[in-house]
Order: C-alpha cells, then structure tokens, then sequence
C-alpha cells in the first residue's frame, strides 16, 4: 500500500525531453512516477535510466493514437491498484507545413495524439479524481497554441495546441473539488522536437509542468501558464 501522503502522476510521451525531466523532477520530489510510452520498450529504458539516478518510477505503455491503448494503460493499472492523482498531458507531434499543403494524414495524426490522446486519458483517469476529491491535470501546451500570439508555427501543430487549451478550460469549469485543469508553455526546449538551438534544456522547459502538477489546494485552475505568470489565450 502507497503512503497515505504520496502523490501518483502519470505522464505521456515521458521516456524522453520535457516529459522524461518531469519524470525526474517529481520522482526526486517524492511522487510515484507512471512514465508512458508509445512503446513499452521506450518506457523501460527510461525507468532504467532513473533508478541509475537512485529515482523510482513504473513503466506502461501508452499510444496516444489509440482510445483502445489509453484505456488498456487505465486497466492495467487499477488491476495493480494505482490511483492517479495528477496527469500530464506531455505527448505530442509536430508535422511542418501550413493549412493547405499539411497532408490529411498528418493532421489526423496530430488532432488524435495532441487532441484526442489528451481527451482519453482525462476520461480514463479523472472521474477517479473527482470521485476522491483531488486531482490535477497538466495540459503541456505551447505559445503557437494562443490566439493571443497569432497561432506562429506549423499549422497543424499549432491549431492542435489551440483546441488543446480549449479542452483546458472546459475541463477547468466543470471541476469540482480540489481538482484542477491547466495548461503551460514550457518554451522552446532543447528536445527532438525543439531541436538542437533551444535556448531551455529540458529541466529548465519541466519546471512549469511540475509546479502545476504538485498546485496546492489554493492554485490557480483554468489557466495558461509560462514562467508561473499567466498568459492569454
């Protein structure tokens, strides 16, 4: 049986970048890690690669392309009686090119694992929270994401991102408890993703997903977040 005080988060696309140092910064915190993968393989060595840091975490795979996946992970993991305490929505993929010349494969792609994946595993995971009185959801989003700062970026990444943050704030008002809904901007991150050039390591582009995963009871919901000051959407 887990301590009666400690937190369990499950984190997406976590066997490497932002999601992988989230994984590390909130194990080195105390909270038992479920760090997903696409491939239960990719998600082993990431665990391996935290205990030779002495850092705890349990693997499961996860393909966020799939309904079928995410709700195989949530079986999976009450037949071990883990309960999710906080999700982080970390998995993501970006394709190049602007709304018309973007292949329709690849937008289905991006809406399935940027969208969608979200969407089930906030079905999967959080009615358990609500029913326990305590949760917190981690949407890891991204400026190209918002209104606010003209949707830049590859087109199908960035309409993903925006209807990303409109899933936030609708799962945000129909919470109730201590449970909460936000995204963040981690920036841009020396990841596969970000590439080489980024001017935040992966640690550095974690240190808001953590702070909103681990919120007090007297944290914000409902908002958008880079360098724990709120954006507009």
């Amino acid at each position: 049986m887990r301590h009666a005080m400690q937190r369990t988060v499950l984190i997406t696309g976590a066997n490497r970048g932002i999601g992988l140092a989230t994984a590390r910064a909130l194990s080195g915190a105390g909270m038992r890690v479920v760090l997903s993968a696409r491939r239960f393989e990719d998600a082993v060595r990431a665990v391996d690669e935290l205990a030779r840091e002495k850092l705890v975490a349990v693997a499961s795979e996860l393909d966020l392309e799939r309904e079928a996946s995410v709700l195989e992970c949530a079986k999976e993991l009450a037949a071990r009686r883990i309960e999710v305490d906080a999700l982080v929505n970390n998995g993501a993929v970006l394709f190049e090119g602007d709304a018309l010349t973007t292949s329709s494969q690849n937008f289905r792609t991006a809406f399935e694992v940027n969208v969608l994946g979200a969407l089930w595993c906030c079905r999967a995971f959080v009615p358990a929270m609500l029913a326990r009185g305590y949760g917190r959801v981690v949407n890891v989003s991204s400026g190209w994401g918002a209104f606010a700062e003209d949707l830049e970026g590859p087109a199908s990444y960035s309409i993903t991102k925006a209807a990303l943050n409109a899933l936030t704030v609708s799962l945000a008002r129909s919470f109730v408890g201590d449970v909460k809904a936000n995204a963040c901007c981690p920036g841009w991150v020396r990841t596969r993703m970000g590439g080489a050039d980024a001017e935040l390591s992966p640690e550095e582009g974690a240190r808001d997903v953590v702070w909103l995963a681990t919120l007090a009871s007297d944290g914000p919901n409902g908002g958008f977040f880079r360098n724990r000051e709120r954006i507009a959407w």
